[in-house]
């Protein structure tokens, strides 16, 4: 499974794009995979999601949206740790950190005078 931050949150699976429906799902998703197999609190999550405008029962609310999220995605790509919940993926995984990647590795490129390779990487980013 991919996913997507950068632009409108999705997942990818062997070539199937799915947009989750909502905002508020799509802020999960997007605040999950900032931190891809890292465990997020709720707080941290009712924060991102809702900001200052949580509901009176957020982490109830919380809860039902990961439920949303996970039949969403698939039930094992949202894990329950103590603690809070986690994306069950890598930074592989999360075009964001692909994207930093290759551009990192464009540059350095650049620098060291190998421009095929720099455009190679920059175009692969983009």
């Amino acid at each position: 499974m991919r996913y997507r931050i950068l632009g409108i949150a999705q997942t990818e699976d062997h070539g199937t794009v799915t947009t989750p429906g909502g905002p508020r799902l799509r802020a999960l998703l997007a605040a999950l995979a900032l931190r891809p197999g890292r465990v997020v609190t709720p707080d941290t999550l009712i924060d991102e999601v809702w900001a200052e405008d949580p509901p009176r029962d957020a982490p109830a609310a919380l809860q039902a949206l990961v439920g949303r999220l996970r039949r969403t995605v698939g039930k094992d790509a949202v894990g329950s740790a103590p603690g809070g919940y986690r994306l069950e993926a890598g930074r592989e995984d999360v075009d964001l950190y692909v994207f930093e990647r290759l551009v990192r590795q464009g540059t350095e490129a650049l620098e060291g005078g190998d421009a095929a390779t720099a455009a190679r990487r920059l175009d692969e980013a983009l």
